[in-house]
């Protein structure tokens, strides 16, 4: 049989190409103390920095979240629950120059106070995490990198992995809310074992 002829096209890297195809991304919200208010940032540009308690995402000087964050050395992230696309969304309401975007949209979403730091959850995730400023690594062009060290993680009890629970049957029921980059969502409950060789550590 013949082999099938893959034709790829060359894209123009004098642009961002992030936008010429699709990507799964996970969507977390940041959390963060604003003055005498707080601060709910979606982003999808994040995730584990290495298998240690670390987790990173990116972020521009040109937003609050990484003032807010480079002056309180601290914030929280939030792992929706995938029922929760509207509050989601909503947070990324742009702030009015005049009114704080807590106080104009944030107070309307089901957030909770985080243990240990002065910031908040959002009330409807699956993990938690509280978070001590690592570093900060600029010069990706306009944006930055922000990275914590995970001094408080909780999971909700139904999404914990735990050996006597089928992995599939857990999915089903409780899928995952991943971000299909850009401008895309999508629950999963349907996946597979990964055919890892023999012998394979990471």
């Amino acid at each position: 049989m013949k082999a099938m002829q893959h034709l790829f096209q060359s894209l123009d890297t004098s642009v961002p190409i992030w936008d010429s195809t699709f990507m799964v991304a996970p969507l977390v919200l940041i959390g963060t103390k604003e003055a005498d208010n707080y601060d709910m940032a979606p982003k999808h540009m994040a995730g584990p920095v290495g298998f240690d308690n670390y987790f990173g995402f990116v972020c521009t000087p040109k937003h609050a979240t990484y003032h807010n964050v480079l002056k309180t050395k601290f914030f929280t992230v939030s792992f929706p629950l995938p029922d929760t696309i509207v509050a989601t969304s909503l947070a990324a309401s742009q702030r009015d120059t005049v009114i704080s975007k807590y106080k104009n949209v944030l107070k309307a979403l089901p957030l909770e106070k985080a243990q240990t730091m002065d910031a908040m959850f959002l009330k409807d995730s699956y993990l938690r995490l509280e978070c001590e400023l690592f570093k900060v690594i600029d010069g990706f062009g306009e944006n930055s990198i922000i990275t914590g060290k995970i001094k408080v993680a909780q999971v909700l009890d139904e999404y914990r992995r735990i050996s006597e629970r089928d992995e599939q049957d857990q999915l089903v029921k409780d899928p995952l809310f991943v971000y299909i980059s850009p401008g895309r969502f999508a629950k999963i409950t349907k996946t597979y074992n990964f055919p890892f060789p023999k012998d394979f550590k990471r």
